[in-house]
């Protein structure tokens, strides 16, 4: 059948309508709704990851080590390891990632290393999670991506994310997905659409950098170590302002703002009164378009898969290195004096630790929380907001970011990072002050 013109009149048949609304209805359900299960509310695709786990019991460690094996064989395998210095870097660091892996599932090697907040930590908060939530989440990913849903809402919202953000419309779901769900599924989600051609480079590094970052229920676990439950709904809305806030400055700053914004295949733009109808007609025709949904199911599986495998050995050798790097040398104290200036113009109590939470944030996001979790409310506040609106952390966003195909380099996201958490502390401080004098 061939399909009508943007704004026509025409209905369109029943199935063409269904084939648009059910898989991304339930694609909605599984990653946006939050359903209460045995006492725990949380979003499908988290009971289903939690599940795979109760059912692996110890041999999720096993599956984590396999995936992590598969992860170091695959650059060998396809012949790409030594395509450039970078390739070949991190190939040596999946070998030694592999090692780490077997370390923290043994129990063998340095009593520094089985420290709770070191290849424990990694390997059962990051890499289990995260070995189990990219491969079932690429499963129903397709729900989400292949069916028309991503083209309605992203003509719709253009008006918000264009001028604000850069960014076309549709990547207003890579935000949520990353919000509700994981930061990978979003990566996900936003190589699959630049590989499709439909964001620019320039366009899939600001969502990269910029809307990835940890989902809202590892915010709990922030807000727990700083004791800011009390005021947890202050938290995560002003947190979430202020990330997107931090966005909207840096993709107007180099070096995002002078990356190729070249695309094949953009939004269609809609005309004043027409958006809706356009909308509509947009997302029935990539739903005529779409295959049928066990091959889409195949295709995500198999690049959440390579993807899982590709993250898994980096986030714990690079994971490794940077928390070593942040307990026993003082690099990150270092690297916290710069940030110092911003904080202390503030005259918060807590301005050399804060600035230096602050940088250690880059090895890994959790880390401010731990390293402020004593501190006053104002540093504990701004803590909790860097360690959410910084996004790049070398423990795994860096590393998973790395394994896509989006071209933005390590030394890019380190600018980026740097300008995000001096941008984060100027805005988080004086919000915290505000939140501190409305709790009376």
């Amino acid at each position: 059948m061939r399909p009508s013109s943007p704004l026509s009149p025409q209905r369109p048949p029943f199935a063409q309508i269904f084939k648009l609304f059910f898989p991304s209805a339930l694609g909605i359900l599984i990653f946006f709704i939050p359903v209460e299960i045995q006492g725990r509310s949380t979003i499908l695709l988290d009971h289903l990851v939690t599940g795979a786990k109760s059912v692996l019991g110890e041999a999720s460690g096993v599956y984590a080590l396999a995936l992590i094996v598969a992860g170091a064989v695959y650059p060998l395998l396809k012949g790409h390891w030594n395509r450039n210095v970078t390739e070949c870097i991190f190939t040596v660091l999946k070998w030694l990632g592999v090692i780490a892996a077997l370390m923290a599932l043994t129990g063998w090697g340095p009593a520094f290393l089985q420290a709770p907040d070191m290849l424990p930590f990694l390997f059962q908060k990051l890499v289990i999670p995260v070995g189990l939530i990219v491969p079932i989440g690429a499963i129903f990913l397709a729900l989400l991506i292949s069916y028309g849903l991503l083209e309605f809402i992203g003509v719709l919202v253009q008006p918000v994310m264009r001028p604000i953000w850069r960014t076309p419309g549709r990547s207003a779901i890579d935000a949520v997905a990353s919000f509700v769900g994981s930061y990978s599924i979003g990566l996900l989600i936003t190589n699959r659409v630049y590989q499709a051609g439909q964001y620019s480079a320039r366009e899939a590094a600001i969502i990269a950098t910029g809307f990835s970052t940890v989902s809202a229920t590892f915010m709990i676990i922030v807000a727990r170590t700083l004791d800011l439950m009390g005021v947890w709904n202050a938290y995560f809305w002003l947190t979430l302002v202020i990330t997107f806030v931090v966005t909207a400055l840096t993709v107007r700053l180099p070096p995002l703002s002078r990356m190729d914004d070249r695309v094949e295949a953009g939004e269609p733009v809609a005309v004043s009164g027409q958006r809706l109808p356009l909308a509509w007609q947009t997302g029935l025709d990539v739903a005529a378009k779409a295959p049928a949904l066990h091959k889409s199911v195949a295709l995500n599986f198999k690049e959440g898969f390579v993807m899982a495998i590709s993250i898994l050995p980096s986030i714990m050798s690079v994971g490794l290195l940077g928390l070593m790097v942040a307990k026993y040398t003082p690099f990150f104290e270092w690297l916290g004096w710069l940030f110092y200036p911003l904080v202390a113009v503030w005259g918060i109590n807590d301005a050399a630790a804060l600035s230096q939470a602050a940088a250690a944030g880059l090895a890994e996001m959790f880390l401010p929380a731990l390293l402020m979790a004593q501190a006053d409310f104002v540093a504990r506040f701004a803590a909790g907001v860097v360690s959410v609106s910084a996004v790049l952390f070398f423990s795994a966003s860096i590393p998973c970011i790395l394994s896509t195909s989006i071209p933005i380099s390590i030394g890019r996201m380190l600018v980026v990072w740097f300008i995000r958490v001096a941008l984060s502390l100027l805005l988080a401080i004086p919000t915290g002050y505000w939140v501190q004098s409305m709790m009376g």
